[in-house]
């Protein structure tokens, strides 16, 4: 149902009590800037703006490989918030090596299990935003695969 890397990264948070979720979080979040395109990588599309539901601007960066697997990468305004930071971290290793189609079928149903059901009542917005910015993403390249093969 979910990609292999994603999985792992579940079943990790969903065993750890409160407190070491949250720590785990901050963890990833200190990671993000370790998601952020690397010299000399390429992209089919970057998607870089300010959206209102986001403190600062956020880049998402597509690379879709000959087998057709995604490879995201993200940048992130220093305004961003700490679990905008630790989604993005999570998303992007637990994402990488999907299909563009896998990634736009994903049911959000996994971003409780990592965050908790409280940190989602607090933050809905902020936990789901980074998925989908990069369903978006996908979405734009899938459609313009389709308009390539039928021109």
């Amino acid at each position: 149902m979910y990609p292999p890397k994603l999985t792992n990264i579940i079943q990790l948070f969903e065993h750890l009590p409160e407190d070491e979720r949250r720590e785990t979080l901050v963890s990833y979040s200190d990671n993000a800037s370790k998601q952020e395109p690397r010299p000399g990588e390429k992209f089919e599309l970057e998607d870089v703006r300010k959206d209102e539901e986001c403190a600062d601007t956020v880049g998402v960066y597509l690379h879709v490989d000959a087998s057709g697997k995604a490879h995201i990468r993200m940048t992130l305004g220093p305004e961003v918030q700490t679990l905008t930071r630790a989604m993005t971290a999570i998303l992007c290793k637990g994402l990488d090596g999907a299909t563009p189609r896998e990634i736009l079928d994903l049911p959000a149903d996994f971003v409780q299990r990592i965050v908790g059901a409280e940190l989602v009542r607090v933050r809905s917005q902020t936990t789901y935003y980074v998925l989908q910015r990069i369903k978006g993403i996908c979405k734009v390249w899938l459609d313009q695969q389709r308009m390539a093969q039928v021109a």
